[in-house]
């Protein structure tokens, strides 16, 4: 009998797969419900997909439906679907002293999309160092608000909050209506955006800027110029994307009576400055989307379809990728041969597996847009801002979540496994694929484009 191999790929789309499937098995239990009673499975599918892929849309209010111990499901989902379940296995074999073989390596390699084998067993003891010490100092920052408020079970709701908000996940078990009730509170608006962006900006990002002020501190570098081409791209294109949208927020909603208009002007600030945050895959809401003016709302789809950095746990096609393909339009406009960014060129390689990745993104987008529009009567602003949601594993609706058929349901379960999935498996493949050369080389003809 042939057996069976599979490819990292299909080895890291299968341990997601595995990871929602086991959830969803753990949530339909009577036990995971608050009333005793068993969940409907679609409800405990969706749970537990919007969980291991961060996304953070529910058909039923994470606070109400769940008991205690299907609230521990849902945290230990969305703990596994931030780091990857490759991940959470590798650091289990380190912390037992298992060996991690080169097989071992190149999945954590392709789960990171990493670009050498060099050092990934300190990676990865870096990365659950690095993720557990923000975390627990986000759910101690939390506590300063939540333990007064709610008593001891302000402990457990900073601790879901913090891996939540970290994890880029945007589901909460405050309240059945996000952040709202927290709008125009200055301490739960930075720590969730502290937590949302140091979670979305990458774990590469990190240790290349402990790197660079461990050497300021020794006089040997400056500061953002000895960065690497991938941390400038990430830091200075994240900035870029918070302080823009954060002023299109505030001039687009200054005058709605719905959302910011009676605010103080420093309170229109913090809620624009935290839109722009949460928009970028967090998933979050101090203000009700479903109130936000048209402009806003396009302007939203915008921002949760770039998402975060590659190598962390936001979602969306990631800023280098959008940086790189308008830096390269602009070059294939000014007839300039190579795209270079901060006085680097840019590989080719690179330049094909972002527009690999944008155009897999788009076309899940498209079909889920399109599925979701036969089988729902909802408004179509309201059924794009849903797919972009999911396919970006955003979290953001605007109260179309809750009133999906089952049919619906089903396809943004679809929706975000495969946003959560598709074009990182899309690039991984790029990477480890080698298609064979051709002795003979086909003919070139020209066509043409545009």
């Amino acid at each position: 009998m042939k057996k069976i191999r599979f490819s990292t790929t299909q080895i890291i789309m299968l341990s997601f797969l595995i990871a929602i499937l086991a959830g969803s098995g753990l949530l339909a239990l009577p036990i995971s419900s608050s009333d005793g009673e068993t969940v409907p499975y679609i409800d405990a599918l969706f749970t537990a997909t919007t969980s291991v892929c961060v996304t953070g849309l529910v058909t039923l209010p994470t606070v109400s439906t769940w008991s205690f111990f299907g609230q521990v499901v849902i945290l230990i989902l969305i703990q596994i679907g931030g780091l990857g379940v490759i991940t959470i296995v590798s650091g289990l074999m380190i912390s037992l002293h298992r060996k991690i073989g080169i097989k071992d390596r190149m999945l954590i390699q392709d789960a990171f999309n990493l670009n050498t084998l060099s050092g990934i067993v300190k990676f990865i003891k870096k990365v659950f160092v690095g993720t557990f010490v923000i975390e627990g100092i986000g759910a101690i920052l939390y506590m300063t608000v939540f333990i007064p408020e709610y008593g001891a079970k302000g402990i457990w709701i900073s601790l879901f909050n913090a891996i939540s908000a970290f994890c880029n996940a945007g589901i909460d078990i405050i309240s059945e209506n996000s952040l709202c009730n927290y709008t125009l509170n200055p301490a739960i608006n930075v720590i969730t955006c502290a937590l949302i962006i140091l979670g979305g900006i990458g774990y590469i990002v990190w240790w290349d800027m402990i790197r660079v002020l461990k050497n300021i501190r020794n006089q040997k570098l400056r500061c953002f110029s000895n960065l690497t081409l991938h941390s400038k791209i990430a830091l200075s294109v994240s900035a870029f994307l918070i302080i823009v949208g954060a002023l299109a927020f505030f001039a687009f909603e200054y005058n709605n009576r719905l959302t910011i208009q009676d605010y103080s002007l420093f309170e229109k600030i913090q809620a624009s400055l935290f839109q722009s945050i949460t928009t970028r895959t967090a998933g979050f809401a101090t203000i009700p989307q479903q109130n936000l003016t048209n402009a806003s709302a396009v302007f939203s789809l915008l921002l949760m379809f770039i998402g975060g950095s590659p190598v962390g746990t936001a979602g969306g096609v990631k800023t280098v990728t959008v940086t790189i393909l308008i830096c390269a339009a602009f070059c294939t406009i000014k007839n300039q041969e190579d795209v270079v960014l901060f006085q680097r060129a840019i590989p080719k390689p690179a330049i094909s597996k972002a527009v690999a990745v944008v155009c897999m993104s788009f076309m899940i987008m498209f079909i889920s847009t399109l599925l979701l529009s036969a089988v729902t009567s909802a408004d179509a602003l309201d059924i794009f801002y849903e797919t972009v949601s999911a396919t970006a594993t955003v979290g953001l609706t605007r109260n179309l979540t809750p009133i999906l058929n089952i049919w619906g349901k089903i396809i943004v379960i679809a929706t975000m496994y495969l946003g959560r999935i598709g074009p990182i498996s899309l690039v991984i493949a790029f990477n480890t694929t080698k298609g064979k050369r051709n002795i003979i080389k086909d003919p070139i003809e020209e066509i043409s484009i545009g």
